[in-house]
């Protein structure tokens, strides 16, 4: 035993001394005597204060308030949330397999994916769920029925229905499966040259989506493509900068990252390869288009490549990556900022994780109008030399001035809008005459769109049930009949896409109420701009 003592004492002592000095390594600036003092406070409030303490909870708050002090998009994540969040950016999760929306008290199904989980159960379209796993749904916001419905693949959970026509509660067991979280919402030919694909997020999944629309809409003749990356935050950073690289020959910087260690500091570029490098491109954006929509937005732009349209984007730069705690919840912390080719920061300027504040500056400068009003210091060259600005977003080449052209600016549409009345009604219409749409309009999607319009008795009806549920009363424009018949157009086409939808899905609503999408009508005007900017790439 002797023999061992001096060889396993040595070794002690070096763990000791090696311990020590990982801990002096990793913690700098004093970091060591900050951390035990945390845990010292943590201490004394558990253990003397003077009611019974939930630690997990003060545990959380302690987290929260250290990242408060950095940025409004450093988070904590906790365990029970964390499969949800994780689902947005691999692109599947073990789930039901139906869109619903939480009406009046409860889900209603508005359709089912073909030969999903629900779908094969029988659940229907208009089928309203009560009750889950034998606890009442009703009153459930969207994001618990959400987590109530969604679990492990090949676990059952049960539900009960009510089904209009039928008396009783019908009870329905469904077993989960892998439901595929589709990013791109819409892909069509606006004409008989020019493809959109639309996507509403970005995440493991979206390249090969892309990809995949491409493939469909060059088979249909497209010769030029708009980018619609409107109201998409963002997510898989990767996926923008695959989808950039498909726009550009190799060389071509994409996106750079700065961050405090070498391992958060690079520069993307583009790769050989590319099926879309000579293909004219508008990026369509707006100031909810968010970190990997502004990676694109900004590729496009500073490399010449083609046009970005719309309204100044929001501004988000910051990287996260996650760090998982030991009981499986996890910090996103902000690790990096990301630029643009030209140097720009996409960053919009913030004080900690103020909000409020944050949100506000971003909106007041969605529609500056002109790069050239910038001082030098928020200026920037594009590879040919034009001025574009910085001071955070990716301002457009072309701004729509949606206040002065929409056909929403009127103040009694934009009262329709704000309250929804439109989905509800067609909602209302779908929950009493669902079969008789169905069956008149099974299996013929192009004839929908290209045929039908919503007649005058529809237009009367929906009038009325606004008239009869109050919806506008306390809205400051409740419309005269000179009001509503001056909205009557595009309400028409609004209630038309509404229709599309429900009958065909989310895809659907798109192609029809671009007919009053001002965004698309500077698009349409732009295009000789964006050959222009083809044209060397094709050369």
């Amino acid at each position: 035993m002797r023999r061992f003592i001096l060889p396993a004492t040595c070794i002690f002592l070096f763990g000791v001394l090696l311990g020590t000095t990982l801990v002096d390594s990793f913690f700098v600036d004093g970091d060591a005597s900050n951390l035990r003092k945390v845990e010292e406070a943590y201490s004394v409030i558990v253990n003397r204060y003077v009611d019974g303490v939930d630690a997990d909870a003060l545990t959380q708050s302690a987290i929260y308030g250290m990242l408060d002090n950095l940025d409004p998009h450093s988070t904590y994540i906790s365990r029970s949330e964390v499969q949800s969040v994780q689902a947005g950016f691999e692109g599947e999760f073990g789930g039901v397999g139906i869109w619903y929306e939480v009406v009046a008290d409860s889900p209603r199904v508005s359709s089912v994916v073909p030969e999903g989980p629900s779908a094969r159960a029988g659940i229907l379209p208009g089928d309203r769920i009560v009750a889950i796993e034998g606890f009442s749904a009703v009153g459930d916001s969207t994001r618990t029925v959400q987590r109530r419905l969604r679990g492990k693949i090949g676990t059952d959970v049960s539900v009960a229905v009510k089904r209009r026509g039928v008396d009783e509660l019908l009870p329905f067991t469904i077993v989960r499966g892998s439901i595929p979280l589709f990013s791109v919402d819409a892909a069509y030919m606006l004409d008989d040259r020019t493809g959109l694909i639309r996507m509403g997020r970005f995440a493991a999944t979206t390249h090969g989506e892309f990809m995949e629309k491409v493939d469909e809409l060059q088979a249909a003749g497209m010769e030029r493509i708009v980018v619609d990356v409107r109201d998409n935050p963002g997510g898989v950073m990767e996926a923008a900068v695959r989808i950039a690289d498909e726009f550009l020959p190799a060389g071509y910087d994409i996106v750079e990252t700065k961050g405090r260690r070498g391992s958060t500091t690079r520069v993307e570029r583009s790769t050989d390869g590319g099926r879309l490098e000579t293909t004219p491109v508008i990026v369509l954006v707006n100031e909810n288009s968010a970190s990997a929509s502004e990676i694109l937005a900004g590729a496009i732009q500073d490399n010449d490549r083609g046009l970005v349209v719309g309204h100044r984007t929001f501004g988000k730069a910051l990287v996260q990556q996650q760090f998982q705690l030991d009981d499986g919840s996890v910090i996103h912390l902000t690790v990096s900022r990301y630029y643009t080719p030209s140097g720009r920061l996409i960053q919009t300027p913030y004080e900690g994780a103020d909000m409020s504040g944050y949100l506000a500056q971003k909106f007041e400068n969605a529609y500056v109008l002109d790069a050239e009003r910038l001082p030098d210091s928020l200026t920037f060259s594009t590879r040919t030399g034009r001025v574009v600005a910085g001071g955070g977003g990716i301002l457009p080449d072309h701004i729509v001035d949606a206040e002065a052209s929409s056909p929403y600016a009127h103040p009694l549409l934009g009262a329709v809008t704000r309250t929804m009345a439109d989905i509800r009604f067609v909602r209302d219409l779908f929950d009493r005459e669902q079969d008789a749409w169905r069956v008149r309009w099974d299996g013929r999607e192009a004839e929908f769109m290209q045929s039908y319009e919503v007649d005058d008795a529809l237009l009367a009806s929906f009038w009325r049930f606004v008239d009869d549920g109050r919806i506008l009363s306390g809205q400051s424009a409740t419309g005269d009949s000179a009001a509503r018949t001056a909205v009557g157009p595009p309400l028409r086409i609004l209630l038309k896409a509404r229709i599309a939808q429900n009958l065909f899905g989310i895809a659907a609503y798109y192609p029809v109420i671009q007919a009053v999408d001002v965004d698309l009508d500077v698009v349409a005007e732009s295009w000789p701009e964006a050959v222009a900017f083809a044209e060397p790439y094709a050369r």
